[in-house]
Order: C-alpha cells, then structure tokens, then sequence
C-alpha cells in the first residue's frame, strides 16, 4: 500500500512541475518573450551572481552539462550572455549576463513573478509551510543517498 502511495505522489509532483512550466512557458510564448523557461532559469541565475563556470551554473539550475552548454550557446546567439575567457587560464570561460540579457532580466522579471504566483494563489502560509518542509526533507533524502553512491 505505501509503494502505491509514494509512487501516485511522484506522479503528482511530477505532473505539477511539468504543468508549471508548460503554463510558465504558453505565457512567455503569448508575451513574444522569444525564450525558454530553461533559458529564463539560465539568465535568472546570472542576474543573481554573474560570470560563473559552467559548473557552477550546472549546479544551481539541476541542468546536465550537454544541456546547459546548448542553452547557452542559444542565450549566446540572441545576445543575452557571452563567455568570457579566463585571462590566467585560456580553457576555461564564465558566463556573462550582457547588458541586453541585464536589460531583459529587469523588463520580464515582473511579468515572471506575476506567473509565478498564479501556482500559489489559493495556498495559505501554512500550505507552502509544510510544502517547503516536505520537499526539503525529499531533497535532502536523495541528496543523502547520492553521497553514498560511488563515483561514475
């Protein structure tokens, strides 16, 4: 009976989160945003802390290292962040949030707020409360199992 439980409530997590960024991502698409949820989460970051390593970045957003270096290589194409070359080392770069991507970040973040909240309109404190309890202790579960995994 609990297996049943656990595997309908990672049904419902899944499905919540893959409808969050479909709902996020109809949004920008009807406001000519000319860009992805992913890449949103990519020049989100970077407003936040600019110019990391592509690890870095790798880590912040979950994303695997294929996919981010294809979200950036678009982000890079429409102007919105560079990479820079580390002067002292000539292999290595960090990504740089340009000033359109500054300027993009600062014009959209309202509208991203706006379709954030739409998700958590009808929740009370309490709600996100325990929410945030309960994923933080999902989290830190798998976080906990995959430190005990060898390396691959």
């Amino acid at each position: 009976m609990a297996t049943e439980l656990f595997s309908t409530y990672s049904y419902l997590l899944d499905r919540t989160a893959r409808k969050v960024k479909q709902y996020a991502q109809r949004r920008f698409n009807a406001a000519n945003y000319d860009i992805t949820v992913d890449q949103w989460l990519i020049i989100k970051n970077l407003n936040n802390a600019n110019d990391m390593n592509q690890s870095q970045l790798a880590e912040i957003t979950g994303k695997d290292h294929p996919t981010l270096t294809r979200i950036i290589d678009l982000l890079c194409k429409k102007g919105l962040t560079e990479r820079k070359i580390q002067p002292n080392d000539r292999r290595c770069f960090t990504i740089h949030l340009t000033e359109l991507g500054k300027q993009r970040v600062a014009e959209w973040s309202p509208k991203m707020a706006e379709i954030r909240m739409k998700a958590w309109q009808n929740l009370t404190e309490e709600d996100y409360k325990n929410l945030k309890r309960i994923l933080d202790t999902i989290y830190t579960n798998l976080d906990e199992q995959e430190k005990l995994l060898p390396e691959l």
